[in-house]
């Protein structure tokens, strides 16, 4: 192959878009969780309400849905998909099901203290992963962005 038929695949943080649309996504969450739980929650000896038990899968109902399944089927969650960022393969390709719920697994971890885990992560790997990212073999292109989309 000549060299000039050669196209470069560049990885790019994209963090500020990465950033907002996580603080999105994760408002969504949080704001169905709160609103569940000062709906169907019991009061608790702390003066607040909680819920337990099976009361309590929903909210793991939808962070599984809206992370885990949306993502493998769309190839982003809603706020991604809205600032033109996909969830890739390393090879650019479509994402399994495991490979959606390894990303977010670690997302406890990864969004501890404002992300800052997760973006010195970005910042500091060759493919600008987050830690979830690099154990599911997974990238995050801005799909605007021909330079990322080049194969």
């Amino acid at each position: 192959m000549l060299e000039d038929e050669l196209q470069i695949f560049q990885y790019k943080a994209n963090l500020k878009k990465r950033f907002w649309a996580s603080f999105f996504d994760y408002a969504v969450v949080f704001a169905f969780t709160f609103f569940y739980i000062d709906f169907f929650g019991t009061p608790n000896e702390h003066g607040g309400k909680s819920v337990q038990g099976v009361m309590g899968l929903p909210v793991l109902g939808l962070w599984f849905v809206y992370f885990v399944v949306v993502e493998t089927y769309f190839g982003g969650t809603l706020f991604h998909l809205a600032f033109n960022l996909k969830v890739l393969t390393v090879d650019r390709k479509p994402i399994d099901y495991i490979q959606a719920l390894k990303r977010h697994l670690l997302d406890p971890f990864e969004c501890f203290i404002w992300g800052i885990p997760a973006a010195i992560a970005i910042k500091n790997s060759d493919k600008h992963q987050r830690v979830g990212d690099m154990w599911a073999k997974t990238i995050v292109v801005d799909i605007l962005d021909q330079e990322q989309m080049q194969q």
